[in-house]
């Protein structure tokens, strides 16, 4: 395997988009999983089966009409561009935005069958000793869930590090900015570069196995402490 002039950097881009993506992730799935968990409303299987498109939805598709979405020379991405100066195209902030979208039903069904596999108890003791919904929230709920919450954590991570599609899409290949691991395995087989193709590949493997050991491991931990 010759490793001449490998270059790291779309290791490195993966997981700084990974962490980035999984980190906002975090924070829009969480109210988005509360308000489907707990839910009455007839519209609610509307609102999952739109968060759940990107299961289904070929990444092609999805990062064609992000990408026009997006573009400088119309609608969204023209008012950025014309009004803050700001382009997403081919941006780094552009493939975090598509990689958010592409991985959002990882985290929230997963916090959301947390939510709904708690006792509905737990939440009405917390409501009569005075706990706010968010009190209850943060101090009932999610401790009570950490098993689901690491499982949409490690997914949305690990999702985020192979996806292809949407990011090739929406960024293109700029090394440094937007050429991923995912796409440098692609180029290298093109150019016949397969040592180097071979290495890309082998690190994704070990990590995707390393993030699903956690996941099963860390569900195992938390079961077992449930149950002392």
């Amino acid at each position: 395997m010759n490793l001449h002039g490998f270059d790291w950097q779309p290791l490195l881009l993966s997981l700084k988009l990974a962490t980035c993506t999984t980190l906002i992730l975090l924070v829009l799935g969480l109210p988005l999983a509360y308000g489907l968990a707990f839910s009455r409303s007839r519209l609610k299987p509307l609102w999952e089966a739109l968060i759940s498109m990107p299961l289904v939805l070929p990444p092609s598709v999805l990062g064609f009409y992000l990408l026009l979405i997006l573009s400088p020379r119309q609608g969204l991405g023209a008012w950025l561009a014309n009004t803050l100066n700001v382009n997403l195209a081919f941006s780094f902030t552009g493939i975090v935005i598509g990689s958010v979208i592409f991985s959002l039903p990882f985290m929230v069904q997963s916090l959301q069958a947390g939510l709904q596999s708690i006792p509905a108890a737990y939440s009405e003791v917390a409501y009569t000793l005075g706990q706010s919904r968010l009190q209850t929230l943060f101090r009932v709920l999610l401790p009570n869930m950490k098993a689901s919450l690491l499982t949409g954590i490690v997914l949305s991570f690990a999702h985020t590090i192979g996806e292809f599609g949407v990011v090739l899409m929406i960024g293109g290949s700029i090394p440094g900015v937007t050429k991923v691991a995912s796409i440098a395995i692609y180029e290298d087989v093109e150019a016949l570069q397969y040592g180097h193709a071979h290495l890309y590949s082998v690190i994704l493997l070990l990590l995707s196995f390393v993030v699903l050991l956690a996941v099963y491991m860390g569900k195992r931990f938390f079961e077992e402490a449930a149950d002392v």
